[in-house]
């Protein structure tokens, strides 16, 4: 059976960071394929042939499905021809992983790492830091307060307080945030020229796979000093669990323990930040909503799940087929490459009543932001945990919240959120 192909112009915006910072014109494009083509093929001039997948149900069936749709073959996020080529030439064993974390495991590697700390991020072990993640959100809000009643609520407050929250979970001092915060701006937002090492548009693979280069290192050669003090001086955070786990009888390999640290400090507070600056910006758009939501005995879950899948901040993975699958009526084989745009999925009207409405009230919301089955996001309880606790001491505190201009959204094709939302607040 043919492939179905997908038009040029949905083929283009998938793989265009600009297009997903504009949005909009984007879900254009997802919807359409929705519609018309749930499950083709995307043929660009720079890239390898790859399935788009824009359906939840054919997303959460390959997610279910780790044995025949695997992470370690192929990037797990999307690269073009040349960048593949260059990473493969630059990484052990030529497996184009510039970063080999729990993202790039298949099994048995993948339970044997995500065991190591699982046990850190779920509910009832959260409940002991519940204190110190409050603290760091009172803190966040008395800066905010600081103000003077208009901020920049992306840059000001949405990328500091996870941060801080993370790092004392993971063990790494204060004064040593701002550079966290920097190097993991500049992995995920690699393609923005506002957010890069250079600051520069990237015009070439080879440009894009040095900047990566050097601020993986910089991360290494953080963390190889952190290692080294929690060996010698051990303490209750995730950094020491990290440095002396052993997997196999023998200490985790350098690029492994690299590879750890930094899922743990950048997946930790990027994609969280991403989702709190989402709720802000609706809340201010809407007044009944705030005015709903800043009552501080007012339920917040219904908020959070929604700003999570309205934001969708990991915007896709890749994976590659094992075996021939048949998944959504066509035939994926073996070998194939395949784009889980969990974008489309957050918007599919098969599964979200009036998905592109922003409704905290949806019954049953069934967004797939975190992912679905083995490699569920690790971190998903803390970063509900973290928003929540900063909606119920913040929105209180305020008696007026607006826009004060215009947000902006990271061009990226991995990673997005907003990188600019201008507030203007008064406090109660």
């Amino acid at each position: 059976m043919k492939k179905p192909i997908l038009p040029g112009e949905v083929s283009a915006a998938v793989v265009d960071p600009a297009a997903y910072g504009e949005w909009d014109g984007l879900h254009e494009q997802l919807a359409w394929a929705r519609a018309n083509a749930p499950l083709a093929v995307a043929e660009n001039p720079d890239h390898d042939p790859f399935w788009l997948v824009t359906r939840h149900a054919d997303i959460m069936a390959i997610g279910r499905d780790p044995q025949r749709f695997a992470s370690a073959i192929r990037p797990t996020v999307l690269t073009n021809r040349e960048g593949e080529a260059l990473a493969r030439a630059a990484t052990p064993g030529n497996d184009g992983h510039l970063i080999r974390s729990l993202v790039q495991m298949d099994a048995p590697d993948h339970m044997k790492y995500r065991l190591l700390t699982q046990s850190w991020f779920m509910p009832k072990n959260l409940k002991i830091v519940e204190e110190r993640v409050r603290h760091h959100a009172r803190a966040a809000v008395e800066h905010m307060l600081s103000l003077g009643g208009e901020c920049d609520f992306a840059r000001d407050v949405a990328a500091h307080y996870p941060l801080r929250v993370i790092m004392d979970i993971l063990g790494v001092p204060a004064e040593d945030e701002p550079r966290m915060l920097m190097l993991t701006q500049q992995l995920f937002g690699s393609t923005d020229p506002e957010l890069n090492r250079n600051k520069v548009e990237i015009t070439s693979a080879e440009q894009a796979i040095a900047m990566l280069h050097y601020v993986i290192a910089d991360f290494e050669n953080y963390f190889r000093e952190l290692t080294a003090d929690r060996r010698a001086n051990s303490r209750e955070d995730i950094a020491t669990v990290i440095a002396n786990a052993t997997i196999d009888g023998g200490q985790i390999p350098d690029r492994e323990l690299a590879g750890y640290y930094m899922i743990v400090a950048t997946a930790g507070h990027d994609t969280t930040s991403a989702s709190t600056a989402g709720a802000i910006m609706e809340l201010a758009k809407n007044p009944a909503l705030f005015a709903r939501f800043r009552d501080a005995e007012a339920e917040k879950a219904g908020l959070i799940e929604e700003a999570i899948r309205w934001t969708t901040p990991v915007q896709h993975f890749m994976r590659s087929a094992k075996a021939d699958v048949d998944i959504g009526g066509q035939t994926i084989r073996e070998g194939d490459w395949l784009m889980l745009n969990y974008v489309s999925a957050n918007r599919d009207e098969a599964i979200f009543d009036n998905p592109f409405a922003f409704d905290p009230d949806r019954a049953k919301n069934q967004q797939i932001a975190f992912g679905f089955g083995a490699h569920v996001c690790l971190g998903q309880h803390l970063a509900r945990m973290e928003m929540r606790i900063l909606m119920e001491e913040l929105l209180p505190r305020l008696k007026s919240l607006e826009l004060a201009g215009d947000p902006a959204r990271v061009e990226s094709v991995f990673v997005g959120g907003l990188k600019r939302l201008p507030i203007r607040f008064e406090a109660a």
